[in-house]
């Protein structure tokens, strides 16, 4: 008996002493990788960067560093940031002689994020070096970005997508109905359709009006980019989009012109070694984007440049329950982080990157409140991305310059309040009965036994609309006009950068090295660095985040990928009763294909 409790021990001691030495290894391999992760890169002379279209291009990377990307089951995260600076930092370095680029399965949160990138590899090419790309198949999104380069190449059995782009909303009304729940709204402003997914069947012809415009005007800047590159006329571009010539054979794609000719993978492998100068057995030496993080550029000197990026609903504190992983504009962190940089005088001068559709409007005064007191202290500049539309516009409206892609989506001024009945539900469809005994006429305003009487929307309304009132009256101010001219442009609807700036709700045309240039201007600073704020998360707060389970990502990315265009919509009832009742929100489900 003696030797077993001898050899239970020795065994559970031995156990003990494995998962603490392998956790010590683990550990010490997690520095390893951060420390070489974050170790200043040299590249090698004759050398390409590779640029894979291969994930999805958000304003930042959000590398997820959990155990689900350490047994590679993460989704690629491709940061507009990182990518605008890798093709920078390669067109100044003088090892990297070219880019090749490869598309794959790619997909943009917006077209201005690709204007953006595909006006990064134009500025590339005026370096005189070379740009190759080549896909098994072409997205519209990758060919419109593949198209600048100086040879387009697809495998024999590819395709090319090229068909133009619709938008599809839809509409929950008559499936909320089944249920018994149907949503009470008050909405200033004839275009604010947001609305209109839980309180109509079709788009109402105001917003039909807008979302053609807007369609028409991003389709418009695609084509005219293509036309330019390729060489193929506007009225080409789109009769090939009627005849389907994603469907037709790779020898007549070359015909037309969208590409240069047909190769396997190891034939375009043959094409880049002759720009390179290379023997057939010699090896491309390969730069990829994220080492290109760690290529020491030359903006590191000079004074310092915050840009600060706005991304996601604008919310009165993250604990308001939303179920989405994805980030944020947390008024209460947010005016925090704007106090810091106002009150640092390292700091020279703030640009505000923004890519928003807007949210609680108290939270978006809030933001607006704080901005302004930044801006009595240092210059302050908005940098539009592909949406600062209602409360994405309302914290941007009162900056000294506005600077937006031809294809922000912006505007949108006007707020509604949502109040869901499910009165229908708890009475009809689940036997639910109330009685009630109150003091005054008001006493149960907000039950759910009942939807709003006729007088309560009244006040709601009211309400809403000294709501509409200050959020016009902050965007007169800031753009230095009567509320009269704001209102024109006003009424909840939204517009194409390219014609907000004919609007004088934007004042320049471009992306953000045109706001950090002007912000640099308004601080008089001759030499200057830009650094990125907040702070992203490091490895171990990502892994503990994980652990906690604090982000859900796995099960919202789950739900993302099962419910596919119905997510959002889904998502915004879950959380209806968790968000501020009153928003300025741009219309919710665009559904762009």
């Amino acid at each position: 008996m003696k030797d077993f409790f001898k050899m239970t021990c020795a065994t559970i001691v031995g156990i003990f002493l494995f998962f603490l030495i392998a956790g010590i290894i683990g550990m010490m391999c997690i520095v390893g990788m951060i420390a070489s992760g974050s170790s200043v890169k040299t590249i090698d002379s004759n050398s390409v960067m590779v640029l894979n279209l291969n994930g999805a291009l958000e304003e930042r990377a959000n590398t997820n560093l959990g155990l689900n990307f350490l047994a590679g089951n993460g989704v690629n995260s491709i940061g507009l940031d990182e990518v605008l600076q890798a093709i920078e930092k390669a067109k100044d370095n003088d090892d990297i002689k070219g880019i090749y680029i490869e598309a794959g399965m790619f997909s943009a949160d917006s077209y201005a994020s690709l204007q953006a990138v595909r006006r990064a590899l134009l500025d590339f090419k005026k370096s005189k070096k070379w740009i190759i790309a080549y896909g098994d198949a072409y997205t519209q999104s990758t060919y419109y970005l593949a198209s600048v380069a100086d040879k387009v190449y697809m495998n024999p059995e590819g395709e090319v997508e090229w068909r133009g782009i619709a938008s599809e909303p839809m509409f929950l009304k008559d499936a909320m109905a089944k249920f018994g729940v149907k949503m009470q709204v008050t909405k200033v402003g004839a275009y604010k359709s947001a609305t209109e997914i839980f309180t109509a069947d079709k788009m109402s012809d105001a917003n039909r009006e807008q979302v053609t415009v807007y369609v028409n005007g991003l389709w418009d800047n695609v084509v005219k980019g293509v036309s330019e590159s390729r060489k193929i006329s506007v009225d080409s571009l789109n009769a090939y989009a009627d005849q389907m010539i994603m469907l037709s054979k790779g020898e007549d794609l070359i015909k037309k012109k969208m590409i240069d000719g047909l190769l396997y993978t190891d034939q375009v492998k043959a094409e880049v070694k002759k720009k390179l100068g290379l023997k057939d057995d010699e090896t491309i030496s390969q730069v990829t984007l994220g080492e290109m993080a760690n290529v020491k550029g030359k903006g590191d000197d000079g004074e310092e440049i915050a840009v600060y990026y706005a991304v996601g609903d604008i919310v009165d504190g993250d604990s308001q329950g939303l179920t989405s992983s994805g980030p944020v504009i947390d008024a209460q962190v947010v005016c925090k982080d704007l106090e810091r940089l106002a009150n640092d005088d390292n700091v020279k001068a703030v640009v505000l990157r923004v890519n928003s559709g807007g949210g609680s409007a108290y939270a978006s005064e809030q933001i607006w409140h704080q901005l302004e007191n930044l801006k009595a202290k240092k210059p302050f500049v908005v940098s539009m991305g592909g949406m600062a539309a209602s409360g994405g516009y309302y914290i941007s409206c009162g900056s000294q310059w506005i600077v937006a892609e031809p294809t922000t989506l912006t505007g949108s001024i006007g707020i509604f309040g949502m109040f869901p009945d499910v009165s229908g539900l708890l009475k009809d469809k689940l036997g639910v009965n109330f009685d009630e005994v109150k003091t005054n006429k008001f006493s149960n305003f907000g039950t759910r036994s009942r939807p709003f009487t006729e007088e309560e929307m009244t006040y709601l309304g009211h309400y809403i609309d000294r709501g509409y009132q200050l959020f016009r009256k902050r965007v007169a101010d800031g753009r230095k006009q009567s509320v009269d001219a704001i209102e024109q442009v006003a009424q909840g609807r939204v517009w194409l950068g390219q014609d907000a700036l004919k609007n004088k709700l934007v004042d320049e045309l471009g992306g953000l090295e045109v706001a950090v240039a002007k912000a640099a201007q308004l601080a008089k600073l001759k030499e200057y660095h830009t650094a990125s704020y907040p702070a992203q998360p490091d490895m171990f707060e990502q892994l503990l985040s994980n652990a906690t389970g604090s982000n859900g990502n796995y099960l919202d990315e789950a739900m993302r990928s099962y419910l596919g265009d119905l997510y959002e919509p889904v998502r915004l009832m879950v959380d209806i009763n968790n968000q501020d009742a009153i928003q300025a929100r741009v219309p919710f489900v665009l559904n762009i294909k």
